[in-house]
């Protein structure tokens, strides 16, 4: 049977002019968003207008546009070879091209007979799976014989060995530089009031990060869970990576910081976490500041979520222990 595979992500802007419509995409979701339209589609106009400027600094660090699409490429391609021809793996970016439209059009143009959804984001939240599935259903009703959704995967062992690979490098690193490090696993936040409406988001990134460190298996690891990129006047979960560079500082030991949440390189942790969170350590004080690579392609990775789509049962949240609150994703 031939199978499209749907890789959601969020996607970026892929030069500086696309900076704003990626904004307004972003801000204009009804799941980032909740205001209903008229009045979403103004404060999307008016927060993108305004963040414009300072997001095009950002990427200007990056060349200017978003690594993230060529980042994606690479993982679909290295899960293409796993999966061999019966497979084919599309890319549906949810803010910026190329978009689900195309991934359906092509996965109908290759003769697709079932797709089967597959977000790069290995915690579920509605602010990221839930949105992209919605709009995904919305414009592919009817279009396959069967459609199957592998929602979330926090605890995935290819996806945690990987995570634990790219975090060993840097411990061995802060360790042969003397002293004991402190493991900060760094995701991006979320408002408060998203996870009170039952969002998983949160404890998904628990359950990811606690698998890690039994796989990593150091003696006494000094670790924690913090939250990174919180925007707007509104209470976000924490602790923030700020505060906890800061208690870092106080008690005087290195870190090393492993992005949980993020299996890709982009903005948030090539600028946010190599930038600007490793220059506010120095300026803190903070004996040593390693940063773990995210997962990108490592082949434990891939073989993991190769292994997702080939099992029929990998569904609704089987991989985090039939725990999952993605309510009313098939």
């Amino acid at each position: 049977m031939k199978t499209a595979i749907i890789l959601f992500n969020l996607g970026g802007p892929d030069r500086l002019e696309a900076v704003k419509p990626f904004l307004f995409n972003l801000f204009n979701d009804k799941a980032i968003i909740g205001a209903p339209n008229p009045i979403r589609w103004l404060l999307a106009k008016y927060i993108s207008a305004k963040r414009a400027p300072v997001a095009r600094k950002i990427y200007q660090h990056l060349g200017g546009k978003s690594p993230l699409l060529e980042q994606t490429r690479e993982q679909a391609a290295a899960l293409q070879q796993v999966l061999g021809n019966d497979f084919k793996v599309l890319i549906a970016m949810r803010y910026w091209h190329p978009f689900a439209d195309q991934a359906l059009q092509e996965a109908k143009t290759w003769g697709a007979e079932r797709a089967i959804l597959l977000p790069l984001y290995p915690q579920f939240s509605t602010t990221t799976t839930g949105s992209s599935l919605k709009q995904w259903h919305q414009l592919a009703a009817g279009c396959f014989g069967e459609t199957r959704t592998v929602c979330c995967y926090p605890v995935e062992p290819g996806l945690v060995r990987a995570m634990a690979g790219r975090i060993r490098i840097e411990w061995d690193k802060a360790v042969g530089q003397g002293g004991r490090p402190r493991l900060l696993f760094s995701a991006h936040g979320l408002p408060q009031s998203i996870i009170d409406k039952g969002d998983p988001y949160q404890r998904q990134v628990e359950q990811t990060a606690a698998a890690v460190v039994a796989e990593l298996n150091i003696a006494d690891l000094d670790w924690a869970i913090c939250y990174q990129s919180r925007v707007g006047p509104a209470k976000w979960i924490g602790p923030s990576t700020e505060d906890e560079l800061h208690r870092a500082a106080t008690d005087k030991v290195a870190v090393v910081v492993a992005p949980v949440a993020f299996v890709s390189e982009h903005s948030e942790t090539l600028v946010e976490l190599d930038i600007e969170y490793r220059h506010l350590a120095e300026k803190l004080g903070i004996p040593a500041y390693f940063r773990a690579g995210a997962v990108s392609s490592h082949p434990d990775f891939i073989k993991g979520l190769a292994d997702l789509v080939g099992d029929p049962g990998a569904t609704r949240g089987r991989a985090c222990g039939d725990q999952c609150l993605c309510k009313g994703e098939k």
